[in-house]
């Protein structure tokens, strides 16, 4: 059948629950059931709150780990992370088997994990992101269950309605008490925003803190409360937070990037919501993040102070905060040392969860009140989706973020790409994955001009003025081929489908097949 997005998905799915088709952006599902919470069990520790143990592996069988359980961990060190790795070999050791994983993302790193999917130790993951050998491993090879690759807030609502029942959490902990109170923003493994591992600590079964930076009680501040944690265990080194600002997140000196970093900057002056108070997020591409450098320039010149920047933050909003151009910043992952040291020390930078950030069954999820958000994008097509999950072969390199959480939420969504990556045109009839549907996207940013929605005329109208090359998205797509030489040829798939992309009410945004090999 097909989907609003016109995408082909299955009926059902062996391993994978009831399918519910995408039925639009906002058309969401309505909420149903109730909040899960972690189960009651019997303290586990003494009544003076001696929760410090040994070693991972005595963690491993306090937890009461069993065959089929499902365990997760958070990203917030990205690529610097030892704790995933550390945890997985452990429990293989111990010959559990038959697990799901269900980290907040998959990182570079983790490559090292693909003996334990072929072994059966793991049988199944869900996930936001997935890149590197692990990607193509889970892109070309049948799971007993189908790759569930969810958006950030998707996740969080996955988690708290107990469609993703995490039996044990294993939480990277940079500095941990001997009660269990936890914070990111001490220690020589310092990531801080714990904005995923908080809603796995809330939700859990069984939550062990890993750290390398024990204390005694109490630390100051806590992110994690010692009532959401069961164990602690302390090791030689939980993670290189150097390993943070690697990947897709970078600033830019290439004259492209920063070509259409002016250019967003410029539709935000102009599409008609750049005023006091006005609220903003950046992705992490390139060209997102050098955005934030043009738009300073924009709010000094007309005086113009930011009410608030959400989502993953870098260092440049930082900056800004400092300045007095931004009231504060809302953190649920830090991205580089700057933001670290800022969230620690400034009281206007706020640490909050993925749950608050973007989960679009909660009461009030923080993208709704963006104005703006600048992301990137791996391509985009006529109908303006968005692809950031596979490449030009098929294979999942990428990650779904918050992408498809805040461009639903803001009231201008701005996507930067260029036209061409090597010979390959980023601006195409058809992307190969929808990774956010184009009826959230309102302005596509190129190199070479940009394209608004028609169903924005309110934007066009009001870009009129601004000076920009402002096209139509067929023609934008017209020039990406010409300068390619050929129009892409679809790729050619089998009928294997390894893995399914949610949208953030959990319908069914698009499946991925495994390419044939040329």
């Amino acid at each position: 059948m097909k989907n609003a997005a016109g995408r082909e998905i299955p009926t059902s799915l062996e391993g994978y629950k009831q399918i519910v088709p995408y039925a639009g952006a906002f058309a969401t599902r309505a909420p149903e059931g109730q909040r899960h919470w972690g189960r009651l069990t019997k303290a586990a520790y003494p009544h003076d709150g001696g929760k410090v143990l040994k070693s991972v592996e005595e963690a491993i069988v306090a937890s009461g780990l069993k065959d089929g359980m499902t365990v997760s961990f958070h990203h917030a060190l990205r690529n610097g992370d030892y704790v995933m790795n550390m945890v997985m070999q452990a429990i293989r050791k111990r010959g559990i088997k038959g697990l799901t994983l269900a980290p907040s993302s998959f990182l570079n790193s983790n490559d090292a994990l693909i003996p334990l999917f072929q072994d059966g130790t793991i049988v199944a993951a869900q996930t936001s992101g997935l890149r590197s050998e692990l990607g193509k491993f889970l892109t070309m090879n049948k799971l007993a269950k189908p790759t569930i690759v969810r958006p950030h807030g998707g996740r969080a609502r996955a988690i708290e309605n107990g469609e993703l029942r995490i039996d044990v959490a294993f939480l990277a902990a940079p500095t941990c008490d001997t009660y269990g109170n936890v914070n990111g923003v001490q220690g020589p493994a310092a990531c801080g925003s714990l904005g995923y591992g908080m809603v796995d600590a809330k939700y859990a079964d069984t939550v062990v803190a890993i750290t390398d930076n024990l204390v005694e009680h109490p630390i100051c501040p806590v992110s994690i409360p010692q009532y959401m944690v069961d164990y602690v265990v302390k090791v030689d080194a939980i993670g290189d937070p150097k390993g943070i600002a690697t990947g897709a997140l970078r600033g830019s000196q290439n004259p492209r990037d920063l070509i259409m970093a002016r250019m967003a900057a410029q539709v935000v002056e102009h599409a008609g919501y750049f005023r006091e108070g006005f609220a903003m997020q950046l992705g992490a591409g390139a060209a997102s993040v050098s955005t934030g450098l043009f738009l300073r320039d924009l709010m000094v010149r007309d005086k113009i102070t930011a009410g608030m920047a959400i989502g993953g933050i870098v260092g440049a909003f930082c900056d800004l905060l400092d300045e007095g151009l931004i009231r504060t910043l809302f953190d649920t992952q830090s991205f580089d040392a700057r933001t670290i040291e800022s969230l620690r020390d400034n009281p206007r930078h706020q640490e909050y969860d993925s749950g608050n950030y973007a989960n679009p069954w909660n009461k009030g999820a923080m993208v709704n009140k963006l104005d703006y958000v600048v992301l990137g994008a791996t391509e985009v097509d006529v109908n303006f989706n968005v692809n950031v999950m596979t490449d030009s072969n098929g294979i999942m390199m990428g990650a779904l973020g918050g992408h498809p959480d805040a461009s639903a939420g803001a009231r201008c969504t701005i996507i930067t790409a260029p036209l061409l990556r090597g010979r390959l045109p980023m601006v195409t009839d058809s992307v190969q994955t929808i990774s956010t549907p184009g009826e959230t996207i309102d302005v596509i940013v190129t190199d070479r001009g940009i394209a608004v929605n028609p169903n924005r005329k309110d934007l066009s109208d009001n870009l009129k003025g601004s000076g920009l090359p402002i096209k139509s998205i067929e023609e934008l797509r017209d020039m990406a081929y010409a300068l390619s030489g050929a129009k892409p040829e679809p790729l050619k798939v089998s009928d294997q489908i390894t893995a399914v992309i949610e949208y953030r009410d959990g319908t069914v945004l698009d499946v991925i097949r495994s390419p044939l090999p040329e």
